[in-house]
């Protein structure tokens, strides 16, 4: 009997308009590479993704988000399948709420399709961070102390609690509108930032979260990626460490290794028991470098994007893994390779020219090196993406000078005349105060966690 049951095609959906999404080419690569049929659902036919030889069709994104528009997605991949069952596989956050929710719908789209059986409503949970927040302290996961602020005041007095800089990050990221500049997570460094990012929730469509900063420091960012399966088994699941990342300190993986991490792996291991989680799930965390404790970070109901990190000699990675165990076929043991590197070979330059020394080092002896773009397979997605990035860097180098001239014109614009004192008169000692001037704030209301 063949490893793969070749015959059950698979979907990868992904809402978010980001052309530079290797872990979806990651995806398609891996199972294409083992036969699977492989169809997705994503931005546009244009996309890097869609020139690999090993993406059968590529199916037009939904014009409007959420569940709505997975519904109608879904639908037609079905009846380009001709009913045929399929692996169905979220590739961000979105996507994977939208699904949470389709779930419970008794005939809706998803029921065509092979998912795993997640409790209902868990991915949603963990997917927000202010829920999430919220189930750390319930289970005495590790987390960085979490406060939502009710107003702007409460905003100010909450940061000068927990001390700045801070992170500032929306609860559910994924309703951030496209174009509004808005970013899903933010280092702030004054109370007036914090202000300004309050007064934007209504746009955000979720609370704002400010969090505790842990400073980055030598090998002290950790992820953990794994695939738990209908019996909550996780026998392919690794820890890596960022080598290099972008936004430096702060962002995705731009290279990754790895290696052991017994703690971080502990903590994933132990949540995943608790919440009953089934499925594909990438976990970041970061060591608070004064007690030594490693803090969950990021909940990600979903594969990493570099997931193909952990791909292990036999090929084996939590995507296969998946494909594996809904198609009735046996998960074998992950084999570790320590040693093994991942790179993103744009996001990895722009983090060289940021800082040339990087924070982590390598574990080990190499356990060989895997590219997010470049295959020798498949070589016609790092052509696209490297177009389609020059096009992209050449658009924000020219808006620079575009934002310098028009600040330079704003300043030199005429300044309407004001008024003279003399003309006017000064105002008499005894006059009462602007009444269109707010009155003084009240004292600050006690932070909530």
């Amino acid at each position: 009997m063949p490893l793969f049951d070749t015959r059950v095609a698979a979907v990868l959906v992904r809402l978010d308009r980001n052309p530079f999404h290797h872990g979806t080419l990651g995806a398609a690569r891996s199972l294409g590479r083992a036969g699977v049929p492989v169809h997705v659902v994503a931005g546009s036919p244009g996309e890097p993704v869609a020139r690999s030889r090993y993406v059968r069709r590529c199916h037009p994104r939904p014009a409007d988000d959420g569940p709505a528009g997975v519904r109608r997605a879904l639908a037609q991949v079905s009846e380009a399948l001709a009913g045929a069952p399929a692996v169905l596989l979220p590739l961000d956050d979105a996507t994977a709420v939208a699904l949470d929710e389709l779930r419970r719908e008794p005939d809706g789209p998803v029921r065509r399709f092979l998912v795993p059986e997640q409790p209902r409503g868990l991915t949603s949970l963990v997917a927000d961070k202010a829920a999430l927040a919220a189930t750390c302290r319930r289970l005495g996961v590790p987390h960085p102390r979490t406060l939502v602020p009710a107003d702007a005041d409460e905003a100010a007095a909450m940061a000068a609690s927990l001390g700045l800089p801070l992170v500032a990050k929306w609860s559910r990221p994924w309703l951030l509108p496209p174009g509004s500049g808005l970013r899903s997570t933010v280092l702030a460094r004054s109370a007036r930032q914090v202000r300004e990012l309050h007064a934007r929730g209504a746009e955000a469509g979720s609370p704002l979260l400010l969090q505790r900063y842990l400073p980055a420091s030598r090998d002290g960012d950790w992820f953990f990626h794994a695939y738990c399966d209908s019996a909550g088994a996780c026998r392919v699941a690794a820890t890596g460490r960022k080598v290099r990342s972008w936004p430096d300190g702060a962002g995705l993986t731009a290279v990754g290794t790895w290696a052991p991490n017994p703690a971080v792996e502990r903590l994933a291991r132990g949540l995943m028991g608790a919440l009953g989680y089934r499925g594909v799930v990438d976990l970041d965390f970061r060591r608070d470098p004064d007690t030594g404790a490693y803090h969950l970070l990021d909940f990600n109901p979903r594969p990493g994007a570099q997931f193909r990190l952990f791909s292990d000699p036999w090929g084996l990675d939590v995507v296969r893994a998946l494909h594996l165990d809904l198609t009735g076929r046996p998960v074998p043991d992950l084999v570790r390779s320590y040693g093994r590197r991942f790179a993103v070979e744009n996001y990895a330059a722009l983090s060289v020219l940021a800082s040339p020394r990087p924070r982590a080092r390598g574990y080990g002896p190499s356990g060989g090196l895997e590219t997010a773009w470049y295959a020798a397979d498949d070589p016609a997605p790092a052509l696209a993406m490297a177009r389609a990035w020059t096009a992209h860097l050449a658009r924000r180098v020219w808006a620079v000078p575009r934002r310098v001239w028009h600040a330079g014109a704003g300043a030199r614009a005429p300044i309407p005349a004001q008024p003279s004192a003399r003309a006017t008169g000064p105002r008499p000692a005894s006059a009462p105060p602007d009444s269109s001037a707010p009155p003084p704030s009240s004292a600050p209301s006690t932070p909530r966690r």
